[in-house]
């Protein structure tokens, strides 16, 4: 019988409840000033406010260094991290850039002292995550790219401001070409600008691959000639010019900034974006189908050329947003869809993968399987989940992407549904049996 004064045994805590970073600061990132916190008994005020000046912000990574601080939690918010975070990871520090949703604190004690108070507890017992940041080159090629493509939307709302002025002077240019940004459009745009009204002398501007004839440019090109129009019209025309412009500075810097990627940089430099991207990963990511060199330069100015980061394919894909979502509760799956997140390197995939619909290629036969079973839009992220997997294992390993061709998916996945057909038929007591064709007379 056991007494009932027996020694208690020793409790040992888990590991999740252990101090795993002692030695850390949380950081609440506002527009006018940051809120720092850090462990209590480093320093008197363990809470101090500073302000975004760059002084301030270089008193703050003194004061860490001085408290014994190696590494600093900070939420995600809008741009004002970036400065901080650059600056602390400049001298030393270990930062982790948080998501906001991830760290809320307890409904009813909302502060800036409280947040950044949180921030600094749950990172001392390891409770965070730190986000995907690539190396410093590739944030400065992603710099570039995402500057590329804020110029290109910037451009496409004039075209639109272009084709509007068309149409309030009944010029139905953009019903006659394919784009009034081509050859002919812009032809006849600055003929228009320079004062030529008579619609055949116009059409004659026709380039000779244009699709419809020149008559029907004449018919298209009948109008009333506006002065108020004419003026919008003009502006839109300098300005669309103005940002193509911009764009091709902006294409000679991305190149620059590939060629600092090639290793031997006695070589000639490479003459094209795609070739800079070849020496850059190593492999050709234009060799899938639905990638080309815009879609393979802003997936690499996202991602970089490091897979390391990520375990698997799976997590690749995960991270993306790419892969199905799961909540389950008592048993019961609720929803499987994925996760919202806004990452330009899965729109850029969805995108890729929206242009296969007519492709005969094993993918565009995967892609319109997936249609006609799940619907488009699912279609397109599962296609597009493919597509991460295959730059995933082309970056991982180095091998280059060979198209197997519609007709060997559309026989595996006919073997798999005769598989499926005879399991099923010999679980319920059939044999399946192959029909003779017969012989016609």
């Amino acid at each position: 019988m056991k007494r009932k004064n027996a020694k208690k045994r020793g409790i040992t805590l888990p590991k999740h409840l252990e101090h795993l970073n002692r030695y850390t600061a949380g950081i609440d990132i506002g527009s006018r000033s940051h809120f720092v916190a850090v462990p209590e008994g480093t320093d008197e005020k363990p809470v101090r406010e500073f302000s975004t000046f760059t002084g301030d912000l270089e008193r703050l990574a003194d004061w860490l260094i001085a408290c014994g601080v190696t590494t600093v939690a900070m939420e995600s918010t809008g741009v004002y991290w970036i400065p901080v975070f650059e600056l602390l990871e400049a001298r030393g520090l270990e930062v982790k850039l948080v998501n906001a949703r991830h760290v809320k604190n307890v409904p009813g004690r909302k502060s800036d002292v409280l947040d950044c108070q949180w921030l600094q507890q749950l990172h001392t017992y390891g409770l965070l995550q730190g986000a995907f940041r690539p190396a410093d080159e590739v944030c400065t090629l992603r710099a570039y790219v995402r500057q590329r493509s804020t110029l290109v939307r910037s451009a496409a709302s004039y075209i639109q401001r272009m084709q509007k002025a068309l149409a309030q002077m009944n010029l139905q240019l953009h019903h006659a070409v394919t784009d009034i940004t081509g050859t002919t459009g812009m032809r006849i745009i600055k003929a228009i600008l320079g004062g030529e009204r008579n619609p055949d002398t116009l059409a004659s501007m026709r380039d000779p691959r244009c699709r419809n004839s020149q008559a029907t440019l004449a018919r298209a090109l009948k109008g009333t000639y506006r002065p108020e129009h004419l003026f919008s019209l003009q502006q839109a025309v300098e300005l669309y010019q103005f940002y193509q412009t911009k764009i091709a500075d902006c294409d000679r810097q991305i190149l620059d900034q590939l060629t600092s990627f090639d290793e031997s940089p006695a070589d000639v430099p490479p003459p094209t974006v795609g070739d800079a991207l070849l020496r850059m990963s190593g492999v050709d990511l234009t060799c899938i189908d639905g990638i080309d060199t815009t879609t393979a330069l802003k997936v690499l100015a996202e991602i970089g050329t490091d897979m390391s980061r990520w375990k698997s394919s799976k997590h690749f894909a995960s991270w993306l947003g790419l892969s199905p979502g799961t909540k389950v509760s008592g048993g019961k799956v609720l929803s499987s869809a994925t996760k919202p997140v806004a990452n330009k390197a899965a729109q850029a995939l969805r995108m890729a993968a929206f242009t296969l619909f007519n492709s005969k290629s094993a993918l565009g036969a995967y892609l319109r399987r997936q249609r006609a079973r799940l619907g488009a839009p699912k279609a397109i992220t599962a296609t597009a989940h493919k597509l991460a997997r295959l730059i995933y294992a082309m970056l991982t390993h180095g091998r280059a992407y060979v198209d197997a061709g519609q007709e060997y998916y559309e026989e595996r996945y006919r073997s798999r549904v005769i598989q499926n057909l005879k399991r099923k038929a010999q679980e319920l007591g059939y044999e399946l049996v192959t029909m003779q064709k017969t012989a016609t007379a």
